[in-house]
Protein backbone atom coordinates (compact mmCIF):
# COMPACT_ATOMS: atom_id res chain seq x y z
CA UNK A 1 0.00 0.00 0.00
CA UNK A 2 1.59 3.46 -0.42
CA UNK A 3 1.76 5.99 1.76
CA UNK A 4 0.79 10.16 2.29
CA UNK A 5 4.73 10.17 1.53
CA UNK A 6 4.71 8.35 -1.46
CA UNK A 7 1.70 9.89 -2.96
CA UNK A 8 3.26 13.25 -2.25
CA UNK A 9 6.25 12.21 -4.18
CA UNK A 10 4.03 10.82 -7.15
CA UNK A 11 2.50 14.00 -7.54
CA UNK A 12 5.28 16.33 -7.77
CA UNK A 13 4.02 18.09 -4.05
CA UNK A 14 7.35 17.38 -2.52
CA UNK A 15 9.67 18.58 -4.77
CA UNK A 16 11.64 21.58 -3.42
CA UNK A 17 14.35 22.17 -1.04
CA UNK A 18 14.11 21.72 2.91
CA UNK A 19 15.23 23.25 5.61
CA UNK A 20 15.26 20.66 8.80
CA UNK A 21 13.69 22.35 11.66
CA UNK A 22 16.37 22.35 14.99
CA UNK A 23 14.03 23.22 17.26
CA UNK A 24 11.73 20.27 16.37
CA UNK A 25 14.61 17.64 15.52
CA UNK A 26 16.58 15.66 17.62
CA UNK A 27 20.06 13.41 18.10
CA UNK A 28 20.70 11.31 20.75
CA UNK A 29 23.22 8.43 22.04
CA UNK A 30 23.06 5.71 23.60
CA UNK A 31 26.07 3.17 25.05
CA UNK A 32 27.02 0.98 27.86
CA UNK A 33 29.02 1.51 30.76
CA UNK A 34 30.48 0.07 33.67
CA UNK A 35 30.89 -3.42 31.60
CA UNK A 36 27.45 -3.22 30.78
CA UNK A 37 25.73 -2.16 33.70
CA UNK A 38 25.15 1.16 33.29
CA UNK A 39 23.46 2.48 30.12
CA UNK A 40 24.47 6.14 29.36
CA UNK A 41 22.27 8.32 27.36
CA UNK A 42 22.93 11.89 25.86
CA UNK A 43 21.78 14.27 23.23
CA UNK A 44 22.82 16.70 20.47
CA UNK A 45 21.42 20.34 21.59
CA UNK A 46 22.54 21.73 17.77
CA UNK A 47 21.23 20.16 14.74
CA UNK A 48 20.96 21.82 11.90
CA UNK A 49 20.84 20.52 8.18
CA UNK A 50 18.57 20.16 4.67
CA UNK A 51 17.74 18.58 2.05
CA UNK A 52 16.07 18.57 -1.64
CA UNK A 53 13.88 16.94 -3.38
CA UNK A 54 13.65 16.34 -7.18
CA UNK A 55 10.42 16.40 -8.87
CA UNK A 56 10.94 12.42 -9.40
CA UNK A 57 11.58 11.69 -6.17
CA UNK A 58 15.18 11.69 -5.67
CA UNK A 59 16.26 12.92 -2.69
CA UNK A 60 19.60 14.46 -0.69
CA UNK A 61 20.23 15.95 2.53
CA UNK A 62 22.38 16.38 5.10
CA UNK A 63 22.25 16.29 8.78
CA UNK A 64 24.57 18.06 11.36
CA UNK A 65 25.30 17.98 14.78
CA UNK A 66 27.74 20.42 16.83
CA UNK A 67 29.99 17.82 18.41
CA UNK A 68 30.44 20.42 21.58
CA UNK A 69 26.41 20.01 22.26
CA UNK A 70 26.73 16.69 23.36
CA UNK A 71 25.12 16.87 27.02
CA UNK A 72 24.46 13.80 29.27
CA UNK A 73 22.97 15.62 32.73
CA UNK A 74 26.88 15.07 34.02
CA UNK A 75 29.13 17.73 33.26
CA UNK A 76 32.60 15.92 33.91
CA UNK A 77 31.65 13.17 31.51
CA UNK A 78 30.01 15.86 28.89
CA UNK A 79 33.64 17.40 28.93
CA UNK A 80 35.54 14.31 28.17
CA UNK A 81 33.59 13.21 25.81
CA UNK A 82 34.48 16.99 24.42
CA UNK A 83 38.12 15.74 24.58
CA UNK A 84 40.74 14.03 22.22
CA UNK A 85 39.77 10.46 23.88
CA UNK A 86 35.96 10.83 22.36
CA UNK A 87 35.01 13.61 19.83
CA UNK A 88 37.62 15.84 19.76
CA UNK A 89 35.13 18.78 19.30
CA UNK A 90 37.80 21.55 19.11
CA UNK A 91 39.37 19.98 16.29
CA UNK A 92 36.39 18.24 14.65
CA UNK A 93 33.46 20.60 15.69
CA UNK A 94 31.02 18.73 13.17
CA UNK A 95 29.16 15.14 12.96
CA UNK A 96 26.83 15.06 9.75
CA UNK A 97 25.15 12.52 8.11
CA UNK A 98 24.64 12.81 4.02
CA UNK A 99 22.25 11.06 2.20
CA UNK A 100 22.73 10.28 -1.13
CA UNK A 101 20.14 8.22 -1.84
CA UNK A 102 16.31 7.40 -0.54
CA UNK A 103 14.22 4.63 -1.33
CA UNK A 104 10.50 4.57 -0.02
CA UNK A 105 8.48 1.77 0.57
CA UNK A 106 5.04 2.16 2.20
CA UNK A 107 5.30 3.86 5.34
CA UNK A 108 9.43 3.69 5.59
CA UNK A 109 12.66 4.40 3.64
CA UNK A 110 15.71 3.41 3.29
CA UNK A 111 18.84 6.41 3.42
CA UNK A 112 22.15 5.63 2.49
CA UNK A 113 24.77 8.04 2.73
CA UNK A 114 28.13 8.45 4.55
CA UNK A 115 28.84 9.19 8.28
CA UNK A 116 31.16 11.63 9.41
CA UNK A 117 32.66 11.89 12.45
CA UNK A 118 36.48 12.89 13.76
CA UNK A 119 36.83 13.47 9.72
CA UNK A 120 36.50 9.88 9.21
CA UNK A 121 33.69 8.90 6.61
CA UNK A 122 32.05 5.29 6.34
CA UNK A 123 29.18 4.47 4.30
CA UNK A 124 26.21 3.49 5.92
CA UNK A 125 22.45 2.95 5.00
CA UNK A 126 19.88 3.19 7.64
CA UNK A 127 16.02 2.72 7.67
CA UNK A 128 13.67 5.74 8.47
CA UNK A 129 10.14 5.46 9.59
CA UNK A 130 9.00 8.56 7.56
CA UNK A 131 5.92 10.13 7.78
CA UNK A 132 4.46 13.70 5.55
CA UNK A 133 2.65 16.41 7.83
CA UNK A 134 0.61 18.16 5.03
CA UNK A 135 3.11 19.20 1.84
CA UNK A 136 5.00 21.33 3.92
CA UNK A 137 6.26 19.04 6.97
CA UNK A 138 8.02 15.72 6.65
CA UNK A 139 9.27 13.82 9.73
CA UNK A 140 12.02 10.83 9.95
CA UNK A 141 12.74 8.45 12.79
CA UNK A 142 15.42 6.48 12.47
CA UNK A 143 18.32 4.11 14.66
CA UNK A 144 21.90 3.80 13.83
CA UNK A 145 24.08 1.63 15.83
CA UNK A 146 27.65 2.87 15.09
CA UNK A 147 30.90 1.28 16.62
CA UNK A 148 33.19 4.59 17.79
CA UNK A 149 36.37 2.33 16.87
CA UNK A 150 35.30 3.00 13.25
CA UNK A 151 35.48 6.53 13.66
CA UNK A 152 39.01 6.53 15.53
CA UNK A 153 37.57 6.87 19.49
CA UNK A 154 38.89 3.73 21.02
CA UNK A 155 39.37 5.08 24.25
CA UNK A 156 38.22 2.50 27.08
CA UNK A 157 39.79 2.90 30.10
CA UNK A 158 39.69 -0.60 32.24
CA UNK A 159 37.10 -1.93 29.25
CA UNK A 160 34.41 -0.23 30.63
CA UNK A 161 32.91 0.79 27.89
CA UNK A 162 31.02 -0.26 24.72
CA UNK A 163 32.37 0.55 21.64
CA UNK A 164 29.34 -0.01 20.64
CA UNK A 165 26.35 2.87 20.49
CA UNK A 166 23.37 3.67 19.35
CA UNK A 167 22.54 6.84 17.68
CA UNK A 168 18.70 8.06 17.72
CA UNK A 169 17.58 10.72 15.20
CA UNK A 170 14.45 12.18 14.97
CA UNK A 171 14.30 14.99 11.83
CA UNK A 172 11.72 17.46 10.83
CA UNK A 173 12.00 19.11 7.65
CA UNK A 174 9.71 21.91 6.30
CA UNK A 175 9.74 23.87 3.12
CA UNK A 176 12.90 26.19 2.83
Amino acid sequence: MASEVQALVADGDLAGAWTLDGAASSVGLASKSMWGLVKVKGVFSQVSGAAVISKSGDATGTITVAAASVGTGIKKRDDHLRSRDFFDAEKYPDISFSATSVTLSGESAVVSGTLTVRDQIKPVTITAAIAAHGADEISLDAVLPVNRADYGMSFNQLGMMSLDNTITIHAVFTRA
